[in-house]
C-alpha cells in the first residue's frame, strides 16, 4: 500500500497566535516538521522562545478581567459556536490530525465530533459555576463559597491526539473563567493553531488563548513565568519532573497526566474473542502511541494458549499502510527517534529472551520503508520484572503473561509504579466489581473499550499523575473556592 502526501494548503498560518496577532518568527527560531508516513518534510514550524511565551502571558493576563467579567450565557454561547466550527471543519481537522502524526483518517475522523462534545458539555458547565451556602455554628452568621478561576492557565497538550485534548483541557479552562497560554508540541502544532484561528472566528476576545507551539525551552518558560497561575501538563514523567521543578519556583500548582502501563485482566469466564481484539488494540490504536492502551494483557491460564493464538491471527490482519487510505487501521509511530527507540526495546527483548515473540518485532519495508512504520507486535510468556512488562513503550507492542487466580492476577496488575486505567473482562458480575474496586487506577474499563464521554473524569494514580479531565472534576480542576463569612 504506497502512502500518499497529504495537501499541505491544509496548514494554518505558519507562526504563532499571541492575541490576534500571527507572528511569523520567533527568538526560538524554527524546526522541520516530517510526515511520519513518508519521512518527508512538511513545513517549518515558528517555535517560541522565552520572549515570545512572555507576551503571550501578558496578552492573557491583560484579556482576563474582561473575560470572567464577560455575562456567563455570552462565554457560553461562544464555546457553543467554536463547537459548532469545529464540526463544520471536521474533514480539515482530520486531515491536519493524519498530516501532523500520521493517524490514520478512519481514526480522525471521529475525532472533531469528539472535541465539539467536549466544548458543548464544558460550555454547559459555564452558567451553573457558582458556589454554596456553608452552615455555621456556634456564631451567627452566612458563610458561603465562590468558585473562581485561578487566572492565566498555562496547557501543555500532547502530540498523540491534540484535537480531543484541546476540547478536554481548553474547554474547561475556559468554561471555569480561565485565560489560557496554550503550548502545543514542536511535533503536533498544526491542529491547535487550526482551533486558534476558529476561536478568533467565533468571536473570543484576542488574548483569550493564545498559541505558542515549542519544545522544552518554551515549556520551562511558561511553566516557570511568575504570571501563569495554574499548569495542566499531560505528557511523560521524565518532562513532568522538569515541568514541577520549574513550577516551584513559584509555588504555581500544577495538574499532571501522565502515562501508563495499563493491565488488561481477561478471565475465563469472558468473551475471549471480544478480550482478544481489545486486548490487541493496545497494540494498534494509536500505533500503540496512547497513555492509557491495556499494553500488559493478562490472561487466565485455562484460557491463555486460546488468547495467544488469537491475538496473534488479528494482528496478521491489522491493515497498516497509508493513514489516508480509509482501509487502513493502523499508521506509523510519530518520529524516526521514537521508531528507533521502540525497535530497540525489541531488541533488548530478544537478546535477554524476557518474552517469546508470537508476531511482528520488525520494521515495515516495501511501500512503507520511508515512513516510521512497525508491525504491530506481541510478546507471550513475558518476564513480570522485565522491561517489556515494567516500562511504557509507547508503541506497537502489547505483553502478555498469565495468572492462575485472581489473587495472582490482582498482584500482577498491581506490579507496576503506573496507575492510569485497568481493563477487566469476566461475566461474573461480583468479580467484576470485586477486582475492579481492588485496581489502584483512575479508571477500569469493564467488558468494553474507552469511549469519549465527556462528562466522565480522567486521570491517573501513582506514577500516572494527579488531577482529573473530564465531567464536572474537570471543570474543579481549573477552579479555586473563596469563602466569604459574614458577621449577622
Amino acid at each position: 500500500m504506497a502512502v500518499t502526501e497529504p495537501p499541505l494548503s491544509l496548514l494554518p498560518p505558519a507562526g504563532l497566535l499571541i492575541g490576534d496577532d500571527w507572528h511569523g518568527s520567533s527568538s526560538g527560531g524554527t524546526v522541520t516538521h516530517v510526515y511520519p508516513a513518508s519521512g518527508q518534510p512538511t513545513a517549518d514550524v515558528v517555535v517560541a522562545g522565552a520572549t515570545e511565551v512572555g507576551l503571550a502571558v501578558t496578552r492573557a493576563r491583560e484579556a482576563l478581567p474582561a473575560w470572567r467579567a464577560m455575562p456567563a450565557n455570552q462565554r457560553r454561547d461562544l464555546m457553543l459556536r467554536l463547537a459548532a466550527l469545529i464540526e463544520a471543519e471536521a474533514e480539515p481537522l482530520s486531515q491536519l490530525q493524519t498530516l501532523e502524526i500520521g493517524l490514520p483518517c478512519q481514526l480522525t475522523r471521529q475525532m472533531p465530533a469528539v472535541a465539539a462534545d467536549y466544548f458543548r458539555y464544558n460550555a454547559g458547565w459555564l452558567d451553573k459555576i457558582g458556589g454554596e451556602v456553608v452552615t455555621t455554628w456556634p456564631v451567627r452568621a452566612l458563610d458561603y463559597t465562590l468558585d473562581e478561576p485561578y487566572g492565566v492557565v498555562a496547557i501543555i497538550i500532547p502530540w498523540n491526539g491534540p484535537l480531543v485534548s484541546l476540547g478536554q483541557m481548553l474547554g474547561a479552562a475556559l468554561a471555569a473563567g480561565n485565560t489560557v497560554v496554550l503550548k502545543p508540541p514542536e511535533l503536533a502544532p498544526f491542529v491547535a493553531l487550526r482551533i486558534g484561528g476558529l476561536m478568533l472566528a467565533a468571536g473570543f476576545p484576542p488574548g483569550v488563548v493564545n498559541v505558542v507551539p515549542g519544545g522544552p525551552a518554551a515549556g520551562e518558560a511558561l511553566v516557570g513565568h511568575p504570571g501563569v497561575d495554574k499548569v495542566h501538563f499531560t505528557g511523560g514523567a521524565d518532562t513532568a519532573r522538569s515541568v514541577l521543578a520549574a513550577a516551584a519556583r513559584n509555588l504555581t500548582p500544577v495538574a499532571l497526566e501522565l502515562g501508563g502501563k495499563s493491565p488488561h485482566l481477561i478471565f475465563p469466564d469472558a468473551e475471549l474473542r471480544l478480550a482478544a481484539r481489545l486486548a490487541m488494540a493496545g497494540a494498534v490504536a494509536l500505533s500503540g502511541q496512547g497513555c492509557a492502551n491495556g499494553t500488559r494483557v493478562l490472561v487466565h491460564a485455562s484460557v491463555y494458549d486460546e488468547v495467544v493464538d488469537i491475538i496473534a491471527a488479528r494482528m496478521a490482519k491489522v491493515a497498516v499502510g497509508d493513514p489516508l487510505d480509509q482501509r487502513t487501521i493502523m499508521g506509523p509511530v510519530v518520529s524516526a527517534r521514537a521508531c528507533d527507540r521502540i525497535l530497540a526495546v525489541i531488541d533488548r527483548a530478544r537478546t535477554t529472551k524476557s518474552g517469546r515473540l508470537v508476531h511482528g518485532g520488525h520494521r515495515l519495508d516495501g511501500d512503507l520503508a520511508g515512513g516510521y512504520f512497525i508491525a504491530p507486535t506481541a510478546f507471550a510468556d513475558v518476564d513480570p520484572s522485565s522491561e517489556l512488562a515494567q516500562e511504557e513503550i509507547f508503541g506497537p507492542v502489547v505483553s502478555i503473561m498469565r495468572f492462575g487466580n485472581e489473587a495472582e492476577a490482582l498482584r500482577l496488575a498491581e506490579d507496576t509504579r503506573y496507575g492510569l486505567g485497568a481493563y477487566l473482562h469476566t461475566n461474573d458480575l461480583r468479580r467484576a466489581h470485586r477486582v475492579s474496586r481492588a485496581l489502584t487506577a483512575g479508571t477500569v474499563w469493564v467488558n468494553g473499550e474507552p469511549g469519549g464521554l465527556p462528562s466522565a473524569p480522567f486521570g491517573g494514580t501513582k506514577q500516572s499523575g494527579y488531577g482529573r479531565i473530564g465531567g464536572l472534576a474537570g471543570v474543579r480542576e481549573f477552579l479555586r473556592p473563596k469563602n466569604i463569612w459574614m458577621a449577622v
